[in-house]
């Protein structure tokens, strides 16, 4: 039984990439990144496709790196949100073409930012920033661009650590990825 068959959606996906089925959205979206558990795997961008097919769902991710660890953690969440959705579902990753930051979505943005992760800034300026030390990385605890490159490299590899100069609080940068 599928127990969101009530929830009301438009035929049209909300997915940037027009993929995902409506039906499926309030499903997937209860699924979030097990590394950074304020983002669904909606607003990461991780799903390129879901749909329904002879009462199966096949869905189609794509991990943030190749080799990361946690998509087949997201893998299991989707197939268990699925399941007790009524659903059995099929996973498959695809690593082409490559994940990208620009698939972040603006609600994504702003919940890393709330978590105290810095979200990525444009290709061009994340050189700046990582290679220059230019200080254009604003502090996610006071909102300060006085911060200064700790390390190319934070709780992930994707994330460089940074410390605010006013507030002293360190905060995590999620590197621009294209």
């Amino acid at each position: 039984m599928n127990k969101f068959k009530d929830i009301p959606y438009s035929s049209k996906s909300s997915s940037p990439l027009g993929k995902i089925d409506g039906a499926l959205i309030p499903i997937l979206a209860q699924v979030s990144d097990p590394e950074i558990p304020v983002l669904s795997i909606l607003d990461m961008g991780v799903v390129r496709s879901a749909k329904i097919v002879n009462g199966e769902v096949l869905i189609k991710i794509t991990p943030t790196y190749s080799g990361c660890p946690a998509m087949d953690v997201i893998g299991d969440d989707i197939k268990l949100a699925l399941k007790q959705a009524g659903f059995n579902s099929k996973v498959t990753l695809v690593l082409s073409p490559a994940w990208t930051t620009d698939w972040i979505t603006e609600k994504g943005r702003r919940a890393l930012e709330k978590y105290g992760i810095a979200a990525p800034l444009e290709a061009d300026a994340d050189k700046e920033v990582l290679l220059e030390g230019k200080k254009l990385v604003k502090c996610t605890n006071c909102g300060s661009k006085n911060t200064t490159l700790v390390s190319q490299f934070g709780s992930t590899a994707c994330k460089a650590l940074f410390k605010c100069e006013d507030c002293q609080e360190p905060f995590d940068y999620f590197k621009c990825l294209k």
